[in-house]
């Protein structure tokens, strides 16, 4: 698409080229997805020789019976039964190398499909972490995470069992034939000639298959998101009481998946049924042509018995592969949804050759920046600002004004759709991600933590930092008191997302992990504002050292902020409306001062934390 905006999917995901992977072909997709995981493929001429291998050793089984009957038994001699032993003998020397073969077959494909599709479920994983904000948000959560999980399982179960058995099916079906036409080339054609009609169809019905098994895959990414979303937000949902309306989001997400799946299997089922109809029929075909042309005497008792074994081992593999070629849409279903991810372009991409900045104070400037989501009205417009190096600079605005948005763009979260950003003159989207990440840092509204322990996050920063220089940073940032009172200090688990710790404690880790990577840029969106009066001072103090020799901006909700800043930055509607010191605007700049009036409110009632909206109504809605 023009704008790199991804296309509307079929599970409500956005995904560039979601049409045309859903038109492609199943053997199409399965050819595209091999070139993601190269490891499947290596080394498979030698297992697919392995595989034919085990396969020509099926047929041991009816040329021993046809050898046994008419040279051992019913012989011009008589009965020989010490031919019959060598018969016996060489037949289980053969089925013994066929199950050797098969083995190893098996092995190489297991060992090489879970290394190619481990690589699969890596670059997945990766090229998510590439897609900007924006691009993630589009996207249902549970979607994705099925995508790079259970979507990469069908794929797995498919080439490690049904792959294999596709290939030794095929090999078997060829042997079969062969064998088969020696021994009488008049009831082959009777085979072929009733299981043609059937060869036809299944295309056909193959593609009926894929659309019902695409329809379940997106049926689980769809009640991924319904149960992870009720299990994360299990707090809310006892608090609003609104536990049936859960549970009845959920039920129906596993109904459509129910029927979706149900639906499936019965097109499995019809297919599969055929295939056994057809074969009873051939049996009884071969039996009847077979007993009427050895009535003629040109075809003997023993190669009429082992003909009936080849077809055995022919209607086998033929009722096998129409399970499996039912797999195979199921596979390829999810490797679609997996490569709907991997087509989907990094639209915030790591530029080649990317320019490495230097270390020290950063200036910042927005030149004409706008920005819009796609389909949505303008979220900023025209914002042109000149940040000084060292400058402490607060972003102020009502909810919704645009705030947040340039916290994103100033740390390449996302792109502007107009205008540029430079950091010393250097346009972001020529700055290498490693110079970038390294020299700026965001704090978000929320602290993001692992489910290990608080000195674990806090070395996200510095992988490389001792117990000591944790302990330091931690002093220096006036927060010992708070760490010596956790139970276990630095060795205290956070719990899954930190849950383990308060709103306000989550932050505090947050902030200290920022300070610990040491930026030259550092921005806080609303970092603090989970944090209690007490801790807000102390934090404040803390942040004056921490600030030091670095540009700091903070899209600030809190009074505080805006009074200790150099400069504050004034946005409503998606507008730097004005630009000054906190005594400055509140002189002259009534969208300032009716923020101010809020902030003074919420300190009378106590509820320093709370940003109350301003009387206008014309800021746009303000993405976080």
């Amino acid at each position: 698409m023009s704008d790199g905006t991804p296309a509307q999917g079929t599970d409500g995901t956005r995904g560039v080229g979601g049409s045309r992977t859903t038109s492609t072909s199943a053997w199409a997709t399965v050819r595209r997805g091999l070139r993601f995981t190269p490891e499947i493929t290596r080394g498979l001429g030698t297992t697919l020789a392995i595989a034919l291998l085990a396969t020509a050793g099926r047929v041991v089984v009816p040329i021993a019976v046809q050898q046994t009957l008419d040279r051992g038994i019913r012989g011009p001699g008589g009965p020989r039964p010490g031919l019959v032993a060598v018969i016996a003998g060489l037949a289980l020397v053969g089925v013994l190398i066929s199950a050797a073969a098969s083995y190893q077959a098996n092995v190489r494909i297991f060992r090489a499909t879970e290394a190619g599709l481990a690589t699969l479920r890596i670059t997945a994983f990766r090229h998510v972490h590439d897609l900007s904000v924006l691009s993630q948000n589009s996207r249902r959560r549970g979607s994705l995470v099925a995508r790079v999980t259970t979507d990469v399982d069908t794929i797995s179960t498919f080439v490690q069992f049904g792959g294999l058995m596709l290939v030794l099916s095929g090999g078997q079906i060829l042997v079969a034939t062969t064998v088969m036409t020696i021994y009488s080339w008049q009831l082959t054609l009777v085979v072929w000639g009733c299981f043609l009609p059937l060869f036809v169809l299944l295309p056909r019905l193959q593609r009926i298959v894929a659309r019902a098994y695409l329809g379940v895959r997106e049926r689980v990414g769809a009640t991924l998101t319904a149960i992870s979303e009720a299990v994360v937000g299990a707090d809310t949902i006892r608090a609003y009481a609104v536990e049936e309306r859960t549970q009845a989001r959920i039920d129906q997400a596993i109904e459509a998946h129910a029927r979706a799946a149900t639906r499936a299997q019965v097109l499995v089922a019809s297919s599969f049924s055929g295939g056994v109809l057809v074969s009873g029929l051939v049996v009884a075909a071969v039996a009847g042509v077979g007993t009427w042309i050895g009535m003629d005497g040109d075809l003997t008792l023993g190669r009429l018995a082992a003909f009936l074994f080849l077809v055995q081992l022919f209607t086998g593999p033929v009722q096998m592969g129409t399970e499996v070629l039912n797999e195979l849409q199921n596979a390829a279903a999810g490797w679609r949804r997996v490569l709907d991810v991997l087509d989907t372009p990094a639209d915030v991409e790591d530029p080649p050759d990317g320019v490495v900045l230097p270390r020290g104070p950063i200036r910042v400037r927005f030149e004409g920046v706008g920005y819009h989501y796609p389909g949505g009205p303008p979220v900023l417009t025209g914002v042109d600002l000149d940040l000084a190096p060292r400058q402490r600079v607060a972003v102020v605005g009502e909810t919704g004004s645009g705030k947040t948005t340039l916290a994103k763009l100033l740390t390449r979260l996302m792109d502007p759709t107009g205008g540029r950003v430079l950091l010393d003159d250097i346009d972001l989207r020529r700055i290498a991600f490693s110079s970038l990440r390294s020299r700026v840092v965001l704090v978000p509204q929320e602290g993001f933590l692992l489910d290990d322990t608080i000195a674990a996050n806090l070395r996200w920063a510095r992988p490389d930092a001792s117990d000591d220089d944790l302990r330091l940073a931690i002093t220096e940032l006036g927060l010992s008191d708070w760490v010596d009172g956790l139970p276990h200090g630095l060795a205290t688990q956070a719990g899954q997302r930190g849950e383990a710790l308060s709103a306000g404690e989550r932050q505090l880790v947050a902030l200290t992990r920022a300070y610990l990577a040491d930026p030259d840029l550092l921005v806080l969106d609303e970092a603090t504002s989970a944090v209690d009066p007490a801790t807000e001072v102390r934090l404040q103090r803390a942040l004056d050292g921490v600030t030091a020799g670095r540009t700091f901006v903070a899209i600030a909700h809190r009074l505080s902020t805006a009074e200790s800043a150099d400069l504050v930055v004034v946005v409503d509607a998606g507008r730097v409306v004005d630009v000054g010191t906190h005594r400055q605007l509140l002189g002259r700049c009534a969208v300032y001062q009716r923020l101010h009036a809020s902030w003074m409110r919420g300190s009378t009632d106590q509820q320093p934390g709370i940003e109350v909206r301003g009387a206008s109504s014309s800021a746009a809605p303000e993405a976080s």
